[in-house]
């Protein structure tokens, strides 16, 4: 009997050790392997910082990316580069048990360089709006607070499925979503926002491209005769140069709108702030 109280005992002391114990596939089709979880996580772009906040990982971040600004809190945290150079030197005196980067967001050179030097590498890769929920699923159990994750992402489902019925049944209006002007950038159809046009009930006008931000001409655009025309916040002003076309029907209804590129633009649970606010800035013109 004894023997086996014992036997029982070493058991549950067992279990939380066990219970820590992280195993996750990430993006890249690797698996990582934690005996407990990481408490000393570097991220490389700011919307993997944010969504580390957004599933409870934040008191876990010794260091992030220079353009990483949201929440408060990050912006007090060391940096070790941005999005053309990572400063390798910076990230080894932190001593990270991971790394989180964005394939595709971060240079290939720079996420190669980080496995040559042994470093944990979680890889993300998202470019449709339904990879925020995802990705919130995967950054919790990587960090270890895997329940938090799933809340997150069932929040952020819930959100996204009311603003798609509040749009429904609506007849669309055509948009061209202008990123920059010089070249003339815009999205193609597997970006985000391309996504978030269609809860809104309005079609990119170029949703037939494949690239994220293909660069477009005038001409293209005159072509497929946008109804209306929206930019980011941080984009230069876009209604000027559009002014000499006259016959273009967006020229015509003067409809041009801008949004906060901060929300819009990044792949974290306030990109639905941000898809909010465009439904409401394209509902006059359908």
């Amino acid at each position: 009997m004894i023997r086996c109280l014992g036997f029982w005992l070493a058991l549950l002391l067992a279990m939380p050790a066990q219970a820590a114990a992280i195993r996750v596939v990430d993006d890249a089709g690797q698996t990582l392997e934690f005996a407990r979880p990481p408490q000393r996580i570097i991220s490389l772009t700011p919307h993997l910082t944010e969504l580390l906040f957004a599933v409870g990982a934040g008191a876990q971040l010794v260091g992030v990316d220079g353009a990483s600004d949201y929440p408060v809190a990050a912006r007090t945290l060391p940096r070790v580069g941005d999005y053309s150079r990572i400063r390798f030197e910076r990230i080894l005196a932190l001593k990270p048990d991971l790394v989180l980067v964005w394939v595709g967001g971060n240079r290939a050179a720079d996420i190669h360089g980080l496995r040559q030097m042994g470093v944990p590498v979680l890889h993300t890769q998202a470019t449709r709006l339904d990879d925020v929920a995802r990705l919130l699923r995967l950054i919790g159990q990587a960090s270890g607070h895997a329940k938090e994750g799933e809340a997150a992402a069932r929040d952020f489902s819930v959100r996204l499925a009311a603003l798609q019925e509040a749009s429904a049944r609506q007849p669309p209006v055509r948009v061209f979503y202008q990123v920059w002007d010089r070249p003339l950038m815009t999205v193609g159809g597997t970006h985000w926002i391309s996504d978030a046009l269609t809860v809104c009930g309005a079609r990119n006008v170029f949703a037939d491209l494949r690239g994220l931000s293909p660069v477009v001409s005038r001409e293209a655009v005159l072509k497929r005769a946008p109804a209306l025309i929206v930019s980011g916040s941080d984009a230069p002003d876009m209604r000027r140069p559009w002014q000499r076309f006259a016959s273009l029907p967006a020229v015509k209804n003067d409809a041009f709108v801008r949004v906060d590129a901060d929300r819009l633009h990044r792949l974290t649970p306030r990109l639905l702030d941000g898809v909010a606010e465009l439904c409401a800035a394209v509902a006059p013109y359908r």
